[in-house]
């Protein structure tokens, strides 16, 4: 009975350790796409020309050894599979916390901790509900900001000229920051990363370099464009 009993309660401290072990390596690979998509948008300050070449090279990377867009659809597939991965560990993790909360806990945790512990959960909500929006408006091209047009650098700005569709994409900004902040930390955490003080420390830090750089990063472009800054 009593082996029993210990090997029940550890199935599912097992199962919540790979859990946030999944989240952490899909998190890995968004912030690497995340940077790497930073980088593309701001080739926008480079002119419109310079922008439409690097979406161009995009779908023509890898060629002959892989067909057109093969290496978008490559990414594109990893992502879907990475967000669908991410989705579901940080739902069943949430579902998991609040079935085994029956009693709550009587010290307060600090207001901070509170908020970002939030932010996680609503602000995760809130960045999928953006990737869909993104994707119909800049990759499916379904929704129209500011008119049509052919190549990506005239859609990004008419889209940018637009005050309310840059709220929207500095709120997004926004909460991708601050999912990072608490997400880079996490996953680090989950990695076994904080192997001393200074470890963690260190990794705090990196934490909050990457939101802080991906956050200005993204917000530059449409509030320049917004701001006539680039014509």
């Amino acid at each position: 009975m009593a082996t029993s009993t210990i090997s029940a309660g550890k199935r599912p401290r097992t199962g919540s350790i790979l859990l946030k072990t999944v989240m952490a390596v899909t998190g890995v690979i968004f912030v690497g796409f995340i940077l790497a998509h930073m980088y593309g948008n701001l080739m926008i300050f480079a002119g419109k020309d310079s922008f439409n070449e690097y979406a161009h090279h995009l779908r023509e990377f890898g060629t002959p050894m892989l067909p057109e867009k093969g290496f978008l659809w490559i990414m594109r597939i990893t992502l879907l599979v990475s967000l669908v991965l991410h989705a579901a560990s940080a739902f069943l993790l949430w579902s998991r916390a609040g079935r085994a909360r029956t009693v709550r806990y009587v010290q307060r945790k600090g207001e901070w901790a509170t908020f970002v512990k939030r932010s996680m959960r609503w602000g995760g909500v809130a960045l999928l509900v953006f990737v869909v929006f993104h994707l119909l408006h800049f990759t499916t091209l379904t929704i129209n900001i500011g008119g049509t047009y052919d190549n990506p650098a005239d859609r990004l700005v008419a889209s940018f000229g637009e005050w309310w569709a840059v709220l929207i994409y500095l709120f997004a900004i926004a909460c991708l920051g601050m999912h990072l902040l608490h997400g880079i930390w996490s996953a680090g955490m989950t990695l076994g990363l904080n192997t001393s003080l200074d470890m963690a420390e260190r990794l705090r830090l990196v934490a909050i370099l990457v939101a802080v750089v991906v956050v200005v990063g993204f917000a530059l472009p449409p509030v320049a464009i917004f701001l006539g800054l680039i014509p």
